[in-house]
């Protein structure tokens, strides 16, 4: 009886399976044709790369400790754990002496932190203007009632001390009460001279303060606030921080802290008066983002981890690989002065009748890579490669690679390796072991 079952008992299961894949197989078949359709709905295999000078790529270990979850900030653990984020900040800006504002917002609150904090109504102030940043950094102070005298240079030059020096000579009554400086332009990827700044104020014999927009600069590039003696210095989260945007740090001199106990601007939201009652005890005034205070003691520490020489070697030795990519290309960088040339985002000139928007869709739409538009005036002439934060050889050699690909898709005349062959040739070069990596290469 059960031999005699057995064979009807298969049977049943051959069945089962059979329906079971005929399901599976139409099931298959429907899946393949419920590809997202709406634009920018399907997410392609592998990563995003990301080289845009901010945001820019975190860190794993960076994205792991902000994985918590929700926590009270007037619990006990939170002042001690506050301070130390806080101390931790004065190493990005190399300094003991100013004191550190951490503000959830962008670097564009910190520009506002900067100058209401500091100044009145009708206060006179010198800016240089030489892209889209400093540009807007000045449209801010003339629309908070300030009167700016605006030093237009060309797009691809930096603050010219010599100019600078002159207008605070001629300044007799000392009425510019502020030198305000954007460090890194990343519309033209030029680094202005902040200690030739400080120098040329010096030589003039000038008090006004010096506020110093160091967004895109300070974490990548050498940033010395105590030697160079600045008075308000700002950054944000999602540049060389490598977090995502969300917190506007800020330092201050004690010559900065004590202008504004009489600066008259408005100001509430980012009144540094409402933090210095507060932060000395480890609180704020209003909630903070913890998830982004565990990303800032975490990439600091990385970066303490690395040492701040090394990192602003890595930045310069990933830029003049980037740099003699674009050499090798036979194409020329927006900024031609090298004193001037930014370690923290290449600025790539086209020719004539080559529109960079298309380079730039192409590598968008064609490889995921995500590179910077030019912006204002020179929209379609240039192309930006950010290089700042989280980054390595490997991982800039395959956005210039793309850039290779993107750039004939555009119609450029590009030998495909002409410009990363440069880029690999220097990097391998100069290349130093992986510190704790030495036993292996022994």
């Amino acid at each position: 009886m059960l031999q005699r079952e057995a064979p009807r008992k298969l049977l049943e299961v051959l069945k089962a399976h059979a329906f079971d894949a005929r399901a599976f197989t139409t099931s298959a078949s429907q899946a393949s044709t419920s590809r997202p359709t709406e634009p920018f709905s399907y997410q392609p295999p592998g990563r995003n790369h990301l080289f845009v000078p901010g945001p820019v790529n975190i860190h794993e270990r960076v994205q792991r400790v902000m994985a918590v979850p929700g926590q009270n900030h007037r619990d006990p653990w939170f002042p001690p754990f506050y301070k130390e984020v806080l101390e931790m900040t004065k190493f990005i800006y190399q300094t003991t002496e100013a004191t550190p504002f951490i503000f959830p917002g962008t670097g564009t609150l910190g520009w506002e932190a900067a100058l209401t904090n500091t100044l009145s109504p009708g206060d006179r102030v010198v800016c240089f203007r030489y892209g889209q940043f400093s540009h807007l950094w000045i449209d801010m102070m003339e629309r908070l009632g300030l009167d700016v005298i605006a030093v237009d240079r060309p797009w691809g030059e930096g603050a010219h001390e010599g100019i600078l020096e002159e207008l605070l000579k001629k300044d007799t009554e000392k009425k510019i009460k502020a030198v305000c400086v954007v460090h890194n332009e990343t519309t033209t990827g030029v680094t202005s001279d902040i200690n030739g700044v400080r120098l040329a104020m010096d030589a003039a014999s000038h008090p006004a303060l010096l506020l110093v927009d160091g967004v895109s600069s300070i974490g990548a590039l050498d940033f010395q606030f105590d030697k160079w003696r600045v008075d308000v210095a700002v950054t944000g989260s999602q540049k060389a921080l490598s977090l995502p945007t969300g917190l506007a740090y800020v330092a201050a001199s004690k010559k900065a802290l004590d202008c504004g106990k009489t600066a008259q601007l408005k100001r509430c939201y980012y009144d540094f008066a409402d933090y210095l009652k507060t932060n000395p005890s480890g609180n704020t005034p209003y909630t903070p983002s913890l998830p982004l205070l565990y990303g800032t003691k975490e990439s600091i520490t990385m970066m303490m981890e690395e040492g701040y020489e090394n990192v602003v070697a890595r930045h310069h030795r990933l830029a003049e690989g980037a740099r003699k990519c674009v050499e090798g290309w036979g194409l020329q960088t927006l900024c031609k002065d090298p004193r001037w040339k930014s370690d923290s985002l290449t600025v790539v000139e086209v020719p004539e009748g080559i529109d960079t928007n298309k380079i730039v869709k192409n590598a968008y739409a064609r490889y995921d890579l995500s590179i910077g538009i030019g912006l204002s005036k020179i929209n379609g002439k240039v192309f930006r490669i950010g290089h700042l934060g989280n980054m390595n050889e490997l991982m800039l050699a395959a956005a210039l690679t793309g850039c290779e690909m993107a750039m004939v898709d555009a119609g450029m005349d590009i030998k495909y390796g002409s410009g990363v062959s440069k880029a690999q040739d220097y990097w391998q070069k100069t290349v130093k072991t992986i510190p704790t990596r030495e036993s292996l290469l022994q």
